[in-house]
């Protein structure tokens, strides 16, 4: 195992699902095993990757709620290297249900133990919220990567963010920490676009990703069609932006040593 990174923000529309998809195939597609999980109640990573959510007989929420075991629930995609652990509806009653268990903020940690040898990566999306079901994610990463959208109130609740991250870092999951900063929707030929980089650089200094993402038709329309950018637009500048993602990141895990 080499990461477990949690993408979040509960600002929504800054393309937390399109990196959780797209990041995990370009990941496949390096050749690294990676686990996607879905913990947002709206399922869009499950359909992005080709799964029909609307038919899942087993989904994250199960196993959560110790109704199944996570081997039950994983399915392997139809893409490189990926296995993704579905989500649908259901996930969103869990905030109540898991309330009152013990061990509530452990519950992702436990179900997935299981498997964690089998992938060199783990990446959650995570929903755009800080309760219950995020906090799961948080407790069970080593990492987070945030997406920020390269708009007018970019750094918006995110110290409400960095909050939790303390708060969980300190009670649950003393390793915590921030994998990185992704700025998406970049359009270098706006003014805005590139100073909003530079305020996000000088808020986040070296935890930036030297990749950007762009502002591309082929990234909107790959989930339509259930498949990741990458596989739906190979050549694509979303595609290559993603690739070049997965590369950095591979790189700073080896020169961290995080997969020896």
């Amino acid at each position: 195992m080499k990461k477990i990174i949690a993408i979040t923000n509960q600002k929504g529309g800054v393309g937390k699902t399109t990196t959780a998809v797209n990041l995990a195939a370009a990941l496949g597609k390096s050749r690294e095993k990676v686990l996607l999980v879905d913990m947002d109640p709206q399922g869009n990573t499950t359909s992005g990757v080709g799964v029909d959510k609307a038919k899942l007989k087993c989904s994250v929420y199960n196993v959560l709620l110790d109704v199944d075991r996570v081997n039950e629930a994983i399915i392997k995609t139809g893409f490189d290297n990926l296995d993704i652990l579905p989500a649908n509806i259901d996930l969103a009653g869990a905030e109540i249900e898991l309330a009152n268990l013990e061990n509530r903020e452990s519950k992702l940690s436990q179900a997935i133990a299981p498997v964690l040898r089998s992938y060199d990566y783990i990446i959650i999306d995570c929903p755009p919220s800080l309760g219950l079901i995020t906090t799961n994610a948080l407790s069970f990463c080593d990492s987070i990567l945030v997406p920020i959208q390269c708009e007018f109130y970019a750094l918006e609740g995110l110290s409400q963010l960095m909050s939790t991250v303390r708060l969980v870092k300190r009670t649950y999951n003393p390793d915590l920490d921030v994998e990185g900063v992704l700025l998406t929707m970049f359009d270098a030929r706006l003014k805005l676009n590139q100073q909003v980089a530079e305020e996000v650089k000088n808020y986040f200094d070296q935890k930036v990703f030297k990749t950007f993402i762009p502002r591309t038709v082929k990234l909107s329309e790959a989930p339509s069609f259930g498949k990741p950018a990458i596989y739906y637009d190979k050549h694509g500048k979303g595609s290559r932006a993603y690739l070049k993602l997965a590369k950095e990141l591979i790189k700073r895990a080896k020169k961290r040593g995080d997969g020896k």
